[in-house]
């Protein structure tokens, strides 16, 4: 019987790898939107970050999210994903 692979992502900030169902998708869609994908299925670039706020400040403070989709994140848009995590 063969075992079943886990896709694994890193989280942009603690930078561990995890199990991709373990971790939320930010995307960037083609309109250069960037967005929470909870769902996992959304078109366009994505990272992924755990779950949890810790998380997401490291990877504000160093800056991962923007470098990984190539434009600037507003603080709004940060403090939208904190409340909605």
């Amino acid at each position: 019987m063969a075992v079943k692979k886990i896709p694994m992502r890193m989280c942009c900030g603690c930078g561990e790898m995890k199990p991709k169902k373990e971790l939320i998708r930010v995307v960037r869609t083609s309109e250069n939107e960037v967005k929470l994908d909870f769902t996992g299925r959304l078109n366009g670039r994505g990272a992924y970050i755990c779950p949890d706020k810790s998380c997401l400040a490291k990877a504000r403070k160093s800056k991962r999210i923007e470098r990984a989709f190539e434009c600037r994140i507003s603080d709004e848009l940060y403090e939208a994903f904190e409340n909605e995590l």
